[in-house]
Order: structure tokens, then sequence, then C-alpha cells
């Protein structure tokens, strides 16, 4: 059980439609005999299909996460500086929250290339979210200045294949990529960082990578096809 079980049971018995309460819409004031006998056929079906409750939990978890995207939506797909890739004109924007110290997020890499050579369509927003160490910070504040020098695709690979994030390679990086360093007290990369804090904790994201597409919220590693459909989904409208 969690926050979303028993509002799911009630989206669940709302989803079963009028052939399991048949006459419902027809009482227009239903006594208590009436009541208890509708509530009994829906538990009786949501008895027989509890199949219906991840299904039902999905959906009002993204119709809660939808409102909370849209409210929040340009601070989340509007990129930092350079930090994106793919057509700057896509009608579909996939968001990923990744830090670099994150094993799932250096291993999306590839699913993130192939999307990109697959989907002429869709534009990837990085946003650095660095919460599972120090070394994850001084990167993001690296990669954040590369942004802002128009190298953050250059910088960030070079960063991934410089092996393990720490100090020299985060410098090896810098200078291959011809990133210049920006002072530790950057107002503007301060306050990328703190909005993307902010927003992830919105956004309920408690580990990296996260993904928001359309109005969706994804999280861990996600195969290529699985962020293909929801791609798709958010193409739906």
């Amino acid at each position: 059980m969690n926050r979303w079980t028993f509002p799911a049971i009630g989206l669940a018995g709302a989803a079963i439609g009028a052939g399991a309460v048949v006459g419902y819409d027809r009482i227009a004031t239903p006594d208590a005999a009436s009541r208890t006998q509708i509530e009994g056929v829906v538990h009786d079906y949501v008895l027989a299909h509890p199949e219906i409750i991840p299904e039902a939990m999905r959906r009002l978890q993204d119709r809660e996460n939808g409102s909370i995207v849209a409210a929040n939506r340009a601070a989340i797909v509007e990129p930092f500086g350079s930090a994106w890739a793919g057509n700057p004109q896509g009608d579909v924007t996939l968001v990923e929250y990744f830090d670099y110290n994150c094993g799932y997020c250096r291993a999306a890499l590839p699913v993130i290339d192939q999307l990109l050579k697959d989907d002429p369509g869709v534009r990837i927003v990085y946003r650095d979210f660095p919460i599972l160490a120090p070394s994850s910070r001084d990167a993001a504040r690296v990669s954040l200045a590369a942004a802002q020098q128009g190298k953050y695709r250059a910088f960030h690979d070079a960063l991934y294949a410089a092996g393990p994030v720490s100090a020299a390679t985060i410098a090896a990086a810098a200078a291959q990529t011809g990133v210049a360093v920006a002072p530790a007290d950057d107002a503007a990369i301060d306050a990328e960082l703190a909005k993307n804090m902010t927003i992830a904790q919105k956004l309920g994201l408690t580990g990296t990578p996260s993904w928001v597409v359309g109005d969706r919220i994804l999280s861990g590693a996600m195969p290529l096809d699985e962020l293909k459909r929801a791609i798709a989904t958010a193409r739906e409208g």
C-alpha cells in the first residue's frame, strides 16, 4: 500500500462503468441499501479483477503529475544555454534529470544517442541534478559553464568518456573541450542548480535518471522502446 492505493481503488471503481453499477445513474438519491449494493458490486469487481488497480494507480499518478508539470513547464523544458541535443524545433521534448556519478545515467547514453538517430523530431534537454556526491556538484558546475559557452554536449560526452568523476577527469574534459571553468560564485550557475533542485522536489524526483516527457514523469533506466512509447503518447497529446 502507498499514498496512491486508496484513491486508485476509487478510480478503479469509477472506471468499471455503467455495466458494473447497473441503474446507478437512474438513482437520483440512492438510499443506504442501494448504496451498499453498489459498493458491494464495485468491491467484488475489484477483487475479481485486481489487474485494474496498477493501471488505475498509474492514471491517477499521471493526472497529478501532469498538473505539476504544467505549472512548471518552462522551468523544466527550457534548456540552460546549450544543454540540449537533437532538433531545436522538435515537436516533443524529453527532459533528463541526471548526475554524472550515476551509473544508470551513463548506461542511458547509447539509448539517448539511438533515440536521436531514430527520431528527428525529438529534442533532449539535460538538467544537471547533482545529488550523489560532492564531485557531482563540481562536475555540474563545469557542465553548466560549458552550456554557457555553447559547448555542453562536447563536455558532457568528454567527461563521461574520461571515466569516474574526479577533479582530474573534470579538468581533463574541460581542457579537451576548451571550456573555461566558471568562478565558484557564478550567480547564473548557482540559480540553475537551485532551480533544478526545487523543481525536482516539486516533481517528487528521488533519484537519477528521471525523465519528463509531455505530462509524464518516468524514473530510472528506461529501455529505448519505452522512451519511444512515452514520446509517442506525448505527440498524441
